[in-house]
């Protein structure tokens, strides 16, 4: 790999435990393969434990040497919460079992991904995406219209009475 002995320095990991010793093989995959980094605990080797500090060391790694990130970081992790298997884009466990630290901050999970996702998957789907999200928007708006006329008409029956 390389820059591993620049990585090793910065996040204090021999390269021999940065990834799994063996490839797993999936046509959805550039390449069809890849390769999982090492775990402590269910956790990637590369997050960062240092008291009170979240994120990837790989990540940081590339910030502070002015390298792109994709070109050292698994694309999983760049994709980060959101993977994809058996044809399907969809949120990590991490999401599903609200054990992700920065849940519920900020943007949606398909905002703060997007730019990855376009990086990996193209325009096209990004335009069918974006395409969905207004679709959504549209439906919540709706959905708080119709519940708000709702407790509108009960008020004012209530307010009759």
């Amino acid at each position: 790999m390389q820059h591993a002995d620049q990585i090793r320095d910065f996040t204090g990991i021999n390269p021999k435990d940065f990834f799994q010793p063996t490839s797993v093989d999936d046509p959805e995959f550039p390449g069809g393969s890849f390769v999982r980094t090492m775990t402590v605990g269910e956790r990637c080797i590369f997050l960062n434990r240092e008291g009170g500090k979240r994120g990837c060391l790989l990540h940081s790694f590339c910030l502070q040497q002015g390298i792109d990130y994709h070109e050292i970081k698994p694309m999983v992790s760049c994709l980060f919460p959101v993977t994809f298997d058996d044809g399907l884009l969809h949120a990590m466990d991490e999401v599903i079992d609200r054990s992700l630290v920065c849940l519920d901050q900020g943007p949606t999970l398909y905002r703060s991904s997007r730019d990855e996702l376009k990086y990996y998957f193209g325009t096209g789907l990004i335009a069918e995406l974006d395409t969905l999200e207004q679709i959504f928007k549209a439906r919540s708006e709706k959905i708080r219209h119709d519940e708000l006329e709702r407790l509108e008409d009960t008020w004012e029956r209530r307010s009759a009475k």
